[in-house]
């Protein structure tokens, strides 16, 4: 089978970071949040993929001291599909941004399109400082000029990775490990 099958997925994909060296990342992240933070910021889960990485990191936060004060967004270029278009905001963040400090929580930093209109929108709002905490930088060279991360988990392949919030076409995001498609497949 092929297609949109999990398990044909999983036979055409290669495990390229293990949950382990995830929670080490995220623990290490943290240590660099709480250094950058004096007062709890907003903390924006960017839905669906941020998930399960917003959580793991928030608890990580929370263990060395800080409070975040909790909201979710959803903008998606993608709904269910493996290639990009156009924004769609789902859900905009219900607690006022101006003036405040926001951290926002995604699953990985692929090309920066939505995540550059995220930012855009939160300073539009008045935030007066956006950083981005991803758990994966996809690399490459193609990203949007001056969209980064400011705390990074870790570093994937430029291929179609899937797991721990990452979905091949809207599943395996509860994955414990990033898999990534093999080349050709």
């Amino acid at each position: 089978m092929s297609g949109h099958d999990l398990g044909w997925a999983l036979d055409n994909a290669d495990v390229v970071v293990e949950q382990a060296a995830l929670e080490q990342a995220m623990a290490r992240m943290a240590d660099e949040i709480r250094r950058d933070y004096e007062e709890a910021p907003v903390y924006l889960t960017v839905m669906h993929g941020g998930l399960p990485f917003a959580a793991r990191l928030a608890m990580e936060v929370g263990a060395r001291g800080l409070d975040l004060e909790f909201d979710y967004l959803h903008a998606t270029r993608y709904r269910g599909d493996t290639r990009g278009s156009d924004l769609v905001w789902k859900h905009r963040p219900a607690t006022p941004l101006a003036g405040r400090r926001v951290l926002l929580a995604d699953d990985i930093l692929d090309e920066g399109h939505t995540l550059a209109g995220i930012i855009e929108w939160c300073q539009e709002q008045g935030a007066r400082d956006v950083r981005v905490a991803v758990l994966a930088v996809k690399q490459h060279d193609r990203c949007v000029e001056g969209v980064h991360a400011d705390y990074i988990g870790v570093h994937v392949p430029d291929r179609y990775v899937f797991g721990y919030g990452m979905d091949f076409h809207e599943q395996g995001r509860n994955l414990p490990d990033i898999h990534a498609l093999k080349d050709g497949a």
